[in-house]
């Protein structure tokens, strides 16, 4: 005799509950040293010598042209500056705000605060209230994400916003929704490392999903896994090759993906196993994986006796 499978909501609690933690692993480590996205310092000094030497030659050539172009560069550069300086605080102040977010009832207060002490139309603030609630509601994120018209926001700060839905679209199995915006990523734009392969890591993944799985792989291929620079995005980069090398029938590359999201948490082949459009050969060997691993029970056969 056969015995009975676990109830079918058990079964999508568990699912639930493996999707959060493929979402908790998307977030970054609050406890991990935080390098800043713009050294300004140094920015500073280089925009200091070029103005140096604008003015040199304006000195030098003594007309009133060439002191009013030198004018007009010295106020846009200290323009620039103010602006760089009022979003790298609010950067600061907002990475506060999300360390002190661990727990639901953390979650609260810093949501509290982003409203109230931000700006409704703050890009930085809405990214970090969508991040919040991305823990426990991914559609509400979403919401979050589409309230703000990329069209109306600098390239670079439209790219997050792109790469933050297309996440969240598949997470939630939308992988015609999250390849639509991955087509419009600029990978180039992204200065930090760590950014420019989670974007690649969401492009990679949508496209994998959606037909392209050579385009996806070259460009998932640009970034190791293994790079210590890439640990809190590690788990989303293997998810995303294993998708790319199931659709080119890679059975190598996705036994190797699988098993190093399985070395990293076992619950997290769960995302393989029981949901929708996913790759047979994904789920046959993800189902194989947690086996040998003791991570799911398997089915116990019972014989009658003669």
């Amino acid at each position: 005799m056969q015995e009975s499978s676990p109830p079918k909501s058990k079964k999508k609690k568990s699912q639930a509950v493996i999707q959060k933690e493929l979402r908790d692993l998307a977030r970054p480590d609050p406890s991990a040293p935080q390098k800043p996205a713009f050294e300004l310092k140094k920015a500073g000094i280089r925009v200091g010598l070029i103005l140096a030497v604008v003015w040199g030659v304006a000195i030098i050539v003594h007309h009133v042209i060439a002191y009013a172009v030198a004018g007009v560069l010295t106020l846009a550069a200290l323009g620039i500056a103010g602006w760089l300086v009022r979003y790298m605080k609010r950067s600061e102040a907002l990475g506060a705000i999300l360390k002190g977010a661990e727990t639901e009832e953390g979650r609260k207060a810093a949501l509290a605060q982003l409203e109230t002490g931000f700006k409704k139309k703050d890009s930085q603030a809405v990214l970090a209230k969508a991040q919040l609630q991305m823990q426990e509601d991914p559609r509400k994120a979403l919401e979050t994400l589409e309230s703000v018209n990329t069209d109306k926001l600098i390239g670079p700060m439209a790219d997050q916003f792109r790469a933050m839905r297309a996440m969240l679209h598949l997470t939630l199995g939308e992988t015609a929704q999250a390849r639509a915006l991955a087509d419009e990523l600029d990978l180039g734009k992204q200065q930090e490392p760590k950014t420019r392969a989670m974007f690649a890591t969401v492009a990679g993944e949508a496209w994998a999903r959606t037909g392209q799985a050579k385009k996806a792989l070259e460009t998932l291929e640009l970034f190791n896994p293994e790079d210590p620079e890439f640990n809190e995005v590690r788990a989303q980069m293997w998810r995303a090759r294993a998708f790319a090398y199931a659709a080119q029938n890679d059975m190598k590359g996705v036994s190797r993906s699988l098993k190093r999201l399985g070395d990293m948490n076992a619950q997290l082949l769960g995302m393989f196993i029981g949901q929708k459009k996913i790759h047979p050969l994904l789920e046959r060997e993800a189902k194989q994986i947690v086996m040998r691993m003791g991570a799911m029970p398997r089915k116990i056969v019972r014989q009658k006796m003669n």
